[in-house]
């Protein structure tokens, strides 16, 4: 693995400004979200406006991941995605979410996820998730892709492709009258072949006009979440591994989550929507 010394909080920017005209989610402004009272199975209109808003946040997360490289800041990356996002209309659903203060998550070898952009630097060899959510049409898409930087050490790459890998198997997974578990069994047990930890305590959930619903999509094998698929239900399954432990510490910002051991971690995510048969990707550029 990279011998390169481990992340330390940077410096952020100002706020940046969505403009008026662009509805905000209504939690902006709020200690938090109201609780979600509907349904997890959404109408065919909701998903349609679903697909919009997870088309442009994948097109958002593309626009900033290209360019990742080293000597770029994650402030740069944030910089990017939002300007993106307000051109299109969407507002930056992390912007404001529970006091979140940038409009994506850039989480850097280490941190597991909920990474602030800030100034910290980019170096050779790093690898980075990018988490984007677009706001628009009174809906959310949220996805998110474990990028490298420069040349990265073969285990950090192996283990970017096969986290890639076990979300495209956990996808083929989903099928109607299944139980929500089986998505944590497939991930869990295809991680179990390389050594790699499943982070276990932050996990998929439900989506659409709430940012997460209350529905929990573990990505461990869990016996105790057996919520059964059905058609039109939309939820995130977003597996995150590690080369060593899924146990984790928090820094002091309250959102930057960091594995215990301090070695690497990989993350995607995808929003899906349940067909008839099996589940359709929403979040595709």
């Amino acid at each position: 693995m990279s011998g390169q010394s481990l992340l330390v909080p940077g410096k952020l920017s100002p706020t940046r400004s969505v403009p008026a005209s662009i509805p905000r989610p209504e939690y902006v402004g709020k200690e938090g979200p109201s609780p979600y009272t509907g349904s997890e199975v959404q109408d065919a209109e909701t998903i349609e406006r679903m697909r919009i808003a997870g088309r442009i946040a994948a097109q958002a997360m593309a626009e900033a991941a290209s360019r990742i490289a080293p000597g770029v800041t994650t402030d740069e990356l944030d910089r990017v995605a939002h300007e993106f996002l307000c051109d299109h209309g969407a507002y930056p659903s992390t912007l404001g979410y529970r006091g979140f203060p940038k409009s994506l998550c850039a989480s850097v070898n280490e941190v597991i996820c909920h990474g602030i952009p800030d100034s910290t630097v980019l170096r050779d060899g790093d690898i980075v998730n990018l988490d984007v959510t677009a706001y628009i049409g009174g809906v959310h898409g949220d996805t998110n892709a474990t990028y490298l930087c420069g040349a990265v050490d073969d285990e950090s790459r192996l283990l970017v492709e096969r986290t890639r890998e076990s979300l495209n198997r956990a996808i083929k997974a989903v099928k109607p009258g299944r139980r929500i578990n089986i998505i944590g069994r497939v991930i869990e047990s295809y991680a179990k072949r390389f050594g790699y930890g499943v982070v276990r305590d932050f996990t998929g959930h439900g989506i659409s006009s709430s940012f997460h619903s209350g529905l929990i999509v573990p990505h461990y094998d869990s016996p105790h979440h057996t919520t059964e698929i059905k058609p039109g239900m939309t939820f995130t399954i977003e597996p995150m591994l590690t080369l060593g432990t899924h146990e984790y510490d928090m820094w002091e910002d309250g959102w930057t989550v960091v594995t215990k051991d301090r070695k690497r971690t990989a993350q995607f995510e995808h929003t899906l929507v349940v067909t008839e048969t099996g589940a359709e990707i929403l979040t595709l550029p």
